[in-house]
C-alpha cells in the first residue's frame, strides 16, 4: 500500500509537466509563425526586396506622424511612427498594395495620416476656400474704390477766402 499514494502523487506532477511541455511547444509554434510573418530585412534593416524597400520607402514618405504633425513617418523619431512603418512593413510583406495600405491607414487613423489626401468636395472646400475669400475681397474692394471714385469732392476741402 504503501506504493499506491506515491504513484498518485507522481500522476498530477506528470500531468502538470506534460501540460507544460504542451504550452511551451505551443508557444514555440506561435513564437516561430511570429518571426515567419515579420518583413525579411537585411544587415541595414531594409527590406531584402528592392522592390518592397523602394515601396516602403515611397509609402512612409506620403505618410504624417500623428504626433510630431509636421514630419513624414519615415521622418519621425516616435515611437508611434515607428509602430507605423512596422505595420506599413507587413503589409508590404503580406503583399498588399500601396492602395490598400493607405486605405488601412486612412480607416484605422483617420485621413489626418495621409500627407496628400485625396481630392474629394470637402478638400476642394478647405482648400478653395480662401482663394473664393480672396476673390470676394478683391471685388468688395474694387466696387467700394469704384464708388468713392464717383463721389464729389468736399467743397470744405477746397480753398475759400479766409
Amino acid at each position: 500500500m504503501s506504493g499506491r499514494p506515491g504513484r498518485r502523487a507522481a500522476r498530477p506532477v506528470a500531468a502538470f509537466l506534460a501540460a507544460a511541455l504542451a504550452a511551451a511547444g505551443g508557444l514555440a509554434v506561435i513564437g516561430g509563425a511570429a518571426v515567419a510573418d515579420a518583413a525579411p530585412l537585411d544587415a541595414h534593416g531594409q527590406l531584402a526586396d528592392p522592390a518592397l524597400q523602394a515601396r516602403y520607402e515611397h509609402i512612409t514618405d506620403r505618410l504624417r506622424c500623428l504626433v510630431c504633425q509636421n514630419e513624414t513617418v519615415a521622418d519621425s523619431d516616435a515611437e508611434l511612427a515607428a509602430e507605423l512603418r512596422d505595420e506599413v512593413r507587413n503589409l508590404l510583406v503580406q503583399g498588399k498594395s500601396d492602395a490598400e495600405i493607405y486605405a488601412f491607414m486612412k480607416a484605422r487613423y483617420g485621413e489626418f495620416v495621409l500627407y496628400d489626401p485625396p481630392l474629394d468636395a470637402r478638400t476642394v472646400f478647405i482648400w478653395g476656400a480662401p482663394f473664393a475669400l480672396l476673390l470676394v475681397g478683391g471685388a468688395v474692394i474694387y466696387r467700394v474704390v469704384r464708388a468713392r471714385s464717383k463721389m464729389p469732392l468736399d467743397e470744405a476741402s477746397t480753398p475759400g477766402p479766409t
